[in-house]
């Protein structure tokens, strides 16, 4: 993970370019593809910055594997912060008991809402529970939390792109990087 030359005016640097993602993710849907077969899996994809990220994942799965998707929505920042508190905005469509769950994330940060989410999770009474995540701030972590599956560890820094938004912009940006304050 080597740091490029910013690719859109509101970055200051790219952490991860569209190459990179794109083969650790194909790494990442192997593995799950391995860690799964022969199982049902539902993924959790979390709204909405998750969504680039868990839709290139869902394409790397192989098609062997009996998949289902559904989404949750949750909010605990306001701007660049965090606030602390975790409001659920879309719950499950589907009922995950008995199944095993797949939560899909753009970014572990604090672990606070990942926290929650795996609380709220884990009272339907899934088969098993594990995360993924592509992002992974581990200098951050307010609660001891590990997600299973990671794509890249990255330094505490606010960053943009892939999915991962400010005030909503920047989803739409190929890259990873960090935002110019």
């Amino acid at each position: 993970m080597s740091a490029q030359t910013p690719t859109h005016p509101a970055l200051s640097k790219v952490l991860l370019d569209e190459n990179t993602i794109k083969a650790r993710i194909r790494e990442l849907g192997a593995q799950i593809t391995s860690d799964y077969a022969g199982r049902r899996l539902m993924v959790v994809g979390v709204l909405k910055g998750s969504v680039i990220f868990l839709a290139d994942l869902l394409r790397t799965l192989g098609a062997e594997l009996d998949v289902e998707v559904d989404f949750v929505a949750v909010s605990s920042y306001a701007g660049k912060n965090s606030t602390g508190a975790v409001r659920t905005l879309l719950d499950l469509r589907a009922d995950p008991e008995g199944k095993d769950l797949l939560l899909v994330e753009d970014i572990v940060d604090t672990g606070l809402t990942l926290a929650s989410l795996t609380e709220t999770l884990r009272a339907h009474r899934p088969n098993s529970l594990e995360v993924c995540t592509l992002l992974d701030k581990p200098d951050c972590r307010k609660i001891p939390i590990q997600p299973k599956y990671v794509g890249f560890r990255i330094p505490n820094e606010f960053v943009i792109g892939y999915g991962l938004d400010y005030d909503e912009r920047y989803r739409q940006l190929p890259v990873v990087g960090v935002m110019r304050t």
